[in-house]
C-alpha cells in the first residue's frame, strides 16, 4: 500500500493520455502552472469488481486560461480490507491528502493552491456517503486544504472515476 512519500513518488504515474511520467516531473509542471494562475485539484475514487478494489488518484491542473491537464495512478488491492463503504471513502480521502501533503512538504506547493475533491455527497443529501461527509471534510481541512464535495468534486467524481473502472 502507498504509505510514504518515497513510495508514492516511485509508483507509476501517467498523463491523461496514458504516457508514463515520474512524480518529480509532475511536481515541476505543477509549480510552473501555478505561476500562471492554475489551481491543483486532487481527487480519488474506488471501484469494486472481480475480486479487487481499484483505487485511482488524480492530480488535475486548471484555471486562469491555462490548458487543462491531469495525471493519475491506480492500484488494485484485495477487497477483503475494504468491505464497507466508509472504509473505502476514507481510504480515497487519505490517498488524496497524501498526494497533497507530498506536494506541499517535498515540492513547496502552497496549500492555498490545492483543492481536494471528495466523491462524497453533502450531509443534506441523506445518501450512503453523506453521513460521513462532515468527518471527511474535517479530515481534509485539518491539513489546511480546501475541500469540495459532490456535485462540485469533479476531480474525483469524473476524472478519477474514469480510471477506477
Amino acid at each position: 500500500m502507498l504509505e510514504d512519500s518515497k513510495e508514492r513518488t516511485t509508483i507509476k504515474w501517467y498523463t491523461g493520455s496514458r504516457n508514463k511520467i515520474n512524480f518529480k516531473d509532475i511536481a515541476n509542471i505543477i509549480k510552473e502552472r501555478i505561476t500562471k494562475g492554475a489551481t491543483v485539484y486532487i481527487g480519488s475514487d474506488s471501484f469494486v469488481s472481480r475480486g479487487k478494489v481499484c483505487f485511482a488518484t488524480t492530480i488535475c491542473l486548471h484555471g486562469n486560461g491555462t490548458r487543462g491537464r491531469y495525471f493519475f495512478f491506480k492500484e488494485n488491492l484485495d477487497p477483503a480490507v475494504y468491505t464497507n463503504l466508509v472504509t473505502r471513502i476514507t481510504e480515497e480521502t487519505r490517498r488524496s491528502i497524501k498526494v497533497a501533503e507530498i506536494l506541499m512538504s517535498n515540492h513547496g506547493v502552497d496549500p492555498t493552491n490545492i483543492e481536494v475533491h471528495l466523491d462524497v455527497s453533502p450531509f443534506s443529501s441523506n445518501n450512503g456517503t453523506s453521513k460521513h461527509s462532515e468527518m471527511l471534510k474535517g479530515y481534509v481541512s485539518g491539513y489546511g486544504l480546501e475541500c469540495k464535495l459532490k456535485p462540485f468534486a469533479w476531480a474525483s467524481q469524473s476524472v478519477a472515476d474514469k480510471h477506477s473502472k
